[in-house]
């Protein structure tokens, strides 16, 4: 494939990075793309990852997006997934387990740079396959979607500082929000809750759902895609390397200014040549469990 920066997100002949796999029991296939998009700077990172776990075929997916530095985006990126297959309630009850190692990495990485003069956070948008059950967590405004009968829903929330509940949970705790530009908490970031924020996360609603596809990305395709036009640019995509690229070429060519991060995963059944397809009779159940915290700062500056 290339020479692969991943502080760039850059391949060596420009391209950016991409990839995908299949799982052991090869239930579910993913893909992922990502690039700087306009930025000269890169500050998403992601996570693809599939590990056997008392058993159980798990697979871990993930879109971290960071502000005032990557150190935070890349410390989840590094830690989080590790947190979670380490706790010892991980298959038994993936949803505490879930919580617990959102929270033990959020603790952990502001324990690292309690000596550092910087106010680094990172949104994350995950998602944990454990056997039929499919469990999405979020903080931040890396989104969560899915595919079901062909419709988009929504399976994470955007934490935004102009929802009516945000503000008034920032207002409430002694913050503040203006308008400059957007909606900014203290009138410097534009996300409301982040890892290493010094405000955290709250459990949000579990939704069933039989599942044709999932996507996870950063705000670079979201704030130029709308749910519903992601999921019919890539419905009929069967590679999902390729649909998590097709969806970043077209944040790009809407003139997306931000970092752009993609992650497809898909129920899929075996090609006779080994590739992954979606098929219908391996739609995957899911559990949407979204989680964010408590815990303010900065959110996230935007240029």
């Amino acid at each position: 494939m290339g020479y692969m920066n991943s502080m760039s997100g850059l391949l060596a002949d420009g391209s950016p990075v991409s990839g995908g796999g299949l799982s052991q029991n090869r239930k579910f296939s993913y893909g992922y793309a990502s690039s700087p998009g306009k930025r000269s700077s890169m500050e998403d990172f992601y996570e693809t990852r599939i590990d056997g776990v008392d058993g159980e075929i798990v697979g871990l997916f993930g879109v971290f997006d960071g502000h005032g530095g990557a150190r935070a985006a890349e410390y989840v990126k590094e830690h989080l997934f590790s947190n979670l297959i380490r706790h010892p309630k991980f298959i038994s009850d993936t949803k505490s387990a879930i919580a617990d190692a959102y929270s033990h990495t959020d603790s952990e990485f502001l324990k690292s740079e309690i000596s550092q003069n910087r106010d680094a956070g990172s949104t994350a948008s995950t998602a944990i396959l454990v056997g039929d059950r499919l469990l999405v967590a979020n903080v931040g405004d890396s989104r969560a979607v899915i595919s079901r009968g062909g419709k988009a829903f929504a399976v994470s929330k955007d934490h935004k500082p102009d929802q009516t509940d945000e503000r008034r949970r920032i207002e409430d705790a002694g913050g503040f929000v203006m308008w400059a530009g957007t909606w900014r908490v203290g009138g410097v970031l534009a996300v409301s809750r982040a890892f290493g924020d010094r405000l955290l996360k709250q459990f949000e609603e579990v939704v069933d759902h039989s599942l044709e596809f999932l996507i996870l990305a950063s705000d670079g395709l979201w704030d130029v895609v709308t749910n519903e036009e992601a999921v019919a640019m890539i419905q009929s995509i069967e590679d999902p390397e390729q649909a998590a690229k097709r969806l970043l070429h077209e944040a790009y060519q809407r003139g997306s200014a931000d970092n752009i991060t993609c992650v497809v995963a898909l129920g899929s059944s075996p090609r006779c040549s080994g590739e992954a397809r979606r098929g219908s009779s391996a739609s995957l159940i899911s559990q949407a469990l979204g989680a964010s915290g408590e815990r303010l700062g900065k959110p996230r500056q935007t240029n």
